[in-house]
């Protein structure tokens, strides 16, 4: 099983869109190097739902419950998203500013590669992050 991180404006969609509802598509990304990371995706990978912009903080997690398919939201024909599911939410959410202050999470790709929507979460962070969070892993 491979571990995520899914980056979403709470403003446009949120944990609570994401618990309202049984599979959404990830659709919108416009970053080859996002893109491919969901497409490297299986069906069961488990990831961290993120909320952006003002919240900047880990709120649930997800998994994948639809492999990488095309986006109909593009009419260029070149990107893709995949289908998440809620899982359960954080006990405690984990904020950004928790991650940066702590040296174990210094080559996180959410904090070296802040623009990314969809990043990859190794097995010892995603652990990590889940204790903080609150949560069995």
């Amino acid at each position: 099983m491979a571990y995520w991180l899914f980056k979403t404006e709470p403003g446009t969609w949120s944990w609570d869109d994401q618990m309202n509802t049984d599979i959404e598509g990830w659709d919108g990304v416009r970053n080859h190097q996002a893109c491919n990371n969901m497409r490297a995706m299986k069906i069961g990978d488990e990831g961290f739902f993120y909320h952006s912009v003002k919240e900047k903080q880990i709120v649930g997690i997800v998994k994948v419950a639809k492999e990488f398919h095309p986006d109909p939201s593009d009419a260029s024909g070149k990107f893709g998203m995949v289908g998440i599911s809620a899982v359960k939410p954080f006990k405690t959410p984990v904020t950004l500013a928790d991650i940066k202050v702590d040296d174990r999470f210094e080559d996180l790709a959410l904090v070296r590669q802040s623009r990314l929507s969809v990043v990859p979460i190794s097995d010892q962070q995603w652990a990590m992050l889940c204790e903080m969070g609150g949560v069995k892993p």
